[in-house]
């Protein structure tokens, strides 16, 4: 019987320290472990063709296929020194310092919604250019995503892109 509750013990002693570790990688502010930084990746990045110089916005799905959540926490670009990202509620945009990725989700970046906003553009694209960003994150190393410009009234939602 001694025997048995002995290997009881090390069995829950082995169980929670699993647990324990799992947890605290989660978590964890370094991501040194293997797997432990989020897996993103971007998709449908379009900018509608903008009216003026004075600044545009930019929509794309970003995916995290991993198990830990992440925070979108920048956007840099050639196109404008001030990029920033804005939340839309109740129908009033407003910038904000970050955005969450959860874990095994997905942040959506659409028109009338969250989204990238440049301000004060270095020049006005056209329909068919191509401008690159790279999406900084808490966790995650940045990303680089080249963002279609499309007509102004482009959505990605009435087209038929994956």
């Amino acid at each position: 019987m001694n025997h048995r509750t002995t290997r009881t013990l090390a069995a829950l002693s082995l169980t929670a320290a699993l647990a324990i570790s799992g947890c605290s990688s989660d978590s964890s502010e370094s991501s040194g472990a293997d797997g432990a930084k989020p897996e993103l990746t971007v998709s449908g990045a379009f900018m509608p063709e903008p009216v003026n110089a004075e600044m545009a916005g930019a929509f794309m799905v970003i995916k995290n296929g991993s198990k830990t959540a992440d925070k979108l926490t920048g956007v840099t670009s050639p196109l404008s020194d001030d990029v920033q990202i804005h939340e839309t509620k109740d129908q009033k945009m407003r910038q904000v310092q970050s955005m969450d990725v959860p874990a095994n989700g997905e942040l959506k970046l659409t028109r009338g919604g969250n989204h990238v906003m440049f301000m004060g553009l270095k020049s006005k694209p056209a329909v068919g250019d191509k401008i690159t960003v790279e999406l900084r994150f808490e966790k995650a190393d940045p990303v680089k995503v080249e963002v279609d410009v499309k007509e102004r009234t482009y959505n990605a939602q009435n087209s038929n892109a994956h």
